[in-house]
């Protein structure tokens, strides 16, 4: 693993002088199941993209805010890297793309009965966004929208 002092000097800058944001109290919902009966699903920040879904817009200023759907019966190797960021090495998560959307992870405990099952859908977003108030505001409720409809139980954050 990288440290801190491994990454270029213009990520360290952005680093140190990014208005990192505070969330106090964090928000949080105590299970309501146990999680052998829950429907869980993946939503992830690592810019994946179904094959035939366009990707992400690298030219909005601040980052682009949506989100792709990502269908819950993918192969996951079919899944398209458009991380933005040259922050990290894509290299892992293109290789292996559980590293960064564990979907075969999540099917391994469906199957031994850790989870109830597995939802038919689960989200990508793009990560490393500078300008996150569309995302507060309008995508990530409508994310939660999805989800809720999809009476999921839990969500696995898998943040890149």
């Amino acid at each position: 693993m990288a440290s801190f002092s491994d990454l270029p000097l213009k990520w360290r800058t952005l680093a140190r002088v990014y208005p990192w944001r505070r969330i106090d109290p964090v928000p949080w919902t105590p299970m309501r199941k146990p999680l052998a009966k829950c429907r869980v699903a993946l939503v992830s920040s690592a810019g994946f993209v179904p094959p035939g879904e366009p990707v992400f817009d690298a030219s909005k200023l601040g980052g682009d805010p949506s989100f792709r759907v990502i269908p819950g019966d993918i192969d996951v190797r079919t899944l398209r890297d458009a991380h933005r960021s040259g922050a990290f090495d894509h290299t892992g998560m293109v290789q292996d793309p559980n590293l960064a959307f564990p979907l075969d992870r999540l099917r391994e405990l469906a199957a031994d009965g850790r989870i109830g099952e597995v939802n038919g859908r689960h989200l990508s977003f793009m990560g490393s966004l500078s300008a996150t108030g569309h995302l507060v505001r309008r995508s990530a409720p409508d994310a939660a929208r999805l989800l809720a409809a999809d009476r999921v139980d839990a969500v696995l954050l898998v943040p890149v």
